[in-house]
């Protein structure tokens, strides 16, 4: 997302709201990259663009820019997998994953994107329990849906970094409140349900 003059160009909040300062820097031994479709830049509620700011070397690729090629180069086969629930998944990997890669957008968005993208094809699948409990900011189409940041959380809980995921999905739900504060739908009820559930 291009943020505005009066935006915060990390977290594209106005300053009042800046996520930036709720952001840790989780130091975890895997790297993910994030393919995310090109309909997804511009939205305030694709919540990739802060999960990117807590893990070191988190890369987000645009996937179906118009007028440029689609070019992810298959990550190396040995130790990466892509993020993306199976009928069948893959037995776990004999070491775990140095490289996890997401594909982000509306769930027909990232079932395109592992149909279409060969990288993607090739990659042993991590696939997730059900999504942990709290407000979203979209309404998933599936059961087990749940945003790209929960996604990362998941996989990092996982690989057995629990807590690097726990204050992954605190910065979640702080950007969800901050989102409908923005739209004006927060209210005493909101937060009183946030107060509950605690970080």
């Amino acid at each position: 997302m291009q943020a505005s003059p009066s935006r915060c160009p990390r977290c594209a909040f106005p300053p009042e709201l800046c996520l930036c300062p709720e952001i840790p820097r989780l130091e975890v031994p895997v790297r993910f990259l994030v393919l995310r479709h090109a309909s997804e830049r511009e939205r305030l509620s694709n919540t990739a663009r802060w999960a990117a700011l807590a893990p070191p070397g988190t890369e987000i690729r645009e996937h179906g820019l118009p007028g440029a090629t689609d070019a992810l180069a298959p990550p190396a086969a040995e130790g990466a997998v892509v993020l993306f629930p199976s009928p069948h998944p893959s037995p776990p990997p004999p070491v775990a994953p140095r490289l996890v890669v997401v594909p982000d957008g509306t769930w027909s968005q990232a079932r395109r994107m592992m149909q279409r993208v060969p990288a993607l094809r090739t990659l042993p699948r991590l696939a997730l329990p059900g999504p942990p409990a709290g407000r979203r900011l979209r309404r998933p189409h599936r059961d087990d849906g749940m945003s790209t940041l929960e996604a990362m959380a998941g996989a990092l809980a996982a690989l057995g970094e629990r807590a690097a995921a726990d204050r992954l999905l605190a910065v979640h739900a702080a950007a969800v409140e901050r989102v409908l504060r923005l739209k004006g739908v927060w209210d005493a009820g909101c937060a009183a349900a946030a107060h509950r559930r605690g970080p």
